[in-house]
């Protein structure tokens, strides 16, 4: 692939200031726990590379941008459709979208001043207790884990709309071992395929939004669309679980942000590649800034047409063994009647998915490695390759990729709900914990008399939006299972609570471990880091003294990935 910014010249050279530092950087706050280790220090018997800050500023973006498109977009918005109907799934679609926002801001604020490999899995662990942090890490590391499971048990389903030659369990293991591989080249070979990839993936959601908005205006065979399906069959959906239509309009709806919450998982993926970022001070910001157009365009935008030429009673949306053809986007195709071009519209759906199965390793690995320096996960999780690789961490957390056999189960499709349930709930806990992150973050500077003005990013409307999204999304993660309770079973129950009952319970196994079973465990200060012992200066002399090159643009091409990124 052509590096477009290489040999580019003029370059500009800077060297940031200590105008970011927001504290004391030649020594932690006195008291400062010192569980903490940025990576710069090892035992003598590790052997450790580190990661390196290789991923450039169109590839930081473009990551942000196609990071988040996926299986959740492609397929799973089907069932929302279904479950709540056109106007209510657009309804949980913007109530996603505020949570977004609010919690992209929040770690924003908090990656731009303190880039490290893990982001917010490090920050829990500072500014809450290690226990929370190691609890939320490790919960958080689980979805992504987990996820790249569920990728690969789609993966062959895809293939197998054009051919079953193939059995799927042989299309499973082929994508484990060339998925694994991949992610054991140097990051710069990841960030370059998932920009393209990226790339490829936002064109094609384009290119479907501008042929929805054509066939709704009466290009398809249906005639002009407009609005017909949000009078017939409706716009609230058909109910779930009880006789009363109204109740039952609103549990749909409720059930559809269960799903909404895992389409957008991933949208906090900036945070987690600031690490690795080749100037985080430039291209975090300008990422976060452009979430929430993003959001819009890619999310709301594409639920709006979704429910504008699919009817939430069209039986294509049941999967039928093939998640594939219940894909809204592909339905949307064939009720138009437009030929070959949801073969085309599958094979983006193949591609997208191969890219977010790529991504899952990458982020557990890195998350991982981000536990491993935080002292809360085995330090053999720090060791990387000369290339700075953390291949460990890459192979530990592509290991779970083999739970995705279960799909060649006669029970595949149930085993498909619970890793999706499973992954959404642990995904919502991560975002919370984001959300309160960022109100002890924001106490701390207040306690230490530090404008949140001098900071190298502020966010906004806080803190605001972070009470609210901390709330918000506390609620949702206890609400979230509560259709297992009008037909309750064991299985249903821990398929809906797993993620929660596993955040708790490493949350006490964890601070036990942390603070012993003495007085001590049992303190204010176990509990919850005092604010004038919380580091927040780990990670930001290291930015601070760090010499940033900047290429100039100097042709049209080049300026334009300079806008975008």
């Amino acid at each position: 692939m052509v590096d477009i910014e290489k040999d580019i010249e003029p370059t500009i050279s800077y060297k940031a200031t200590s105008s970011t530092s927001v504290g004391p950087i030649d020594s932690k706050p006195s008291g400062a726990i010192d569980y903490l280790d940025n990576g710069s220090s090892q035992d003598a018997s590790e052997t450790t590379e580190g990661v390196r800050r290789s991923l450039k500023a169109r590839q930081i973006s473009m990551i942000a941008i196609g990071g988040s498109i996926g299986t959740g977009l492609f397929i799973s918005t089907g069932s929302t459709l279904a479950d709540a109907g056109p106007v209510s799934s657009l309804i949980s679609f913007l109530f996603m979208t505020t949570l977004a926002f609010s919690v992209t801001q929040s770690l924003g604020e908090m990656a731009t001043l303190i880039p490290v490999s893990g982001s917010f899995t490090q920050f829990v662990a500072r500014w809450c207790s290690p226990a929370l942090g190691a609890a939320n890490g490790w919960n958080y590391w689980f979805s992504w884990a987990i996820t790249f499971a569920l990728e690969l048990s789609v993966v062959g389903q895809i293939i197998q709309k054009w051919t079953d030659a193939v059995p799927l369990s042989a299309w499973i293991a082929i994508f484990f071992v060339l998925l694994t591989l991949f992610n054991l080249f140097p990051v710069e070979y990841y960030g370059e395929v998932e920009f393209w990839i990226a790339f490829a993936k936002v064109i094609a959601v384009f290119g479907w939004i501008l042929y929805a908005f054509i066939m709704v205006c009466g290009a398809g065979k249906t005639g002009p669309v407009g609005f017909r399906y949000w009078r017939n069959p409706g716009p609230w959906g058909p109910g779930i679980l009880v006789e009363n239509k109204n109740t039952g309009r609103f549990l749909g709806w409720l059930a559809s942000l269960i799903s909404a919450a895992f389409t957008f998982q991933g949208t906090e993926l900036v945070g987690i590649s600031a690490g690795e970022s080749s100037n985080p001070r430039k291209t975090v910001p300008s990422a976060i800034r452009k979430v929430l157009f993003r959001i819009l365009v890619f999310y709301v935008l594409c639920m709006l047409f979704i429910g504008l030429l699919v009817p939430f009673d069209d039986p294509k949306l049941s999967a039928n063994g093939s998640y594939t053809a219940s894909s809204p986007f592909i339905v949307a195709m064939q009720n138009s009647g437009t030929k070959v071009l949801p073969d085309i519209f599958n094979a983006v759906i193949l591609v997208t998915i191969i890219s977010a199965g790529n991504s899952n390793v990458y982020c557990g690995s890195r998350i991982l490695y981000g536990l491993a320096q935080s002292n809360v996960a085995p330090k053999v999780f720090k060791r990387t390759t000369k290339q700075g690789v953390p291949y460990v961490a890459v192979l530990f957390t592509a290991a779970f990729g083999l739970l995705g056999f279960l799909a060649t189960s006669s029970r595949g499709n149930e085993a498909f709900n619970w890793l999706l349930n499973i992954i959404a709930t642990s995904g919502m806990i991560a975002w919370g914990f984001i959300s309160y992150t960022h109100i002890r973050f924001m106490n701390i500077l207040k306690s230490r008399n530090i404008e949140r003005d001098s900071l190298p990013f502020k966010a906004m409307f806080m803190p605001f939006n972070a009470y609210y999204a901390c709330i918000a999304i506390a609620i949702l993660v206890f609400v979230q299972g509560f259709q297992c309770f009008w037909d309750f079973n064991a299985t249903k129950f821990f398929t809906a609570y797993v993620s929660l009952i596993l955040f708790v319970v490493c949350y006490v196994g964890f601070h036990f471990f942390f603070h012993g079973f003495g007085k001590e465990a049992f303190t204010s200060a176990a509990f919850l880091v005092p604010l004038d012992q919380c580091d927040i200066d780990t990670g930001v002399r290291e930015v601070d003294e760090m010499e940033w090159e900047e290429q100039a643009p100097r042709n049209i091409w080049e300026k334009f990935w300079s806008w975008v990124s």
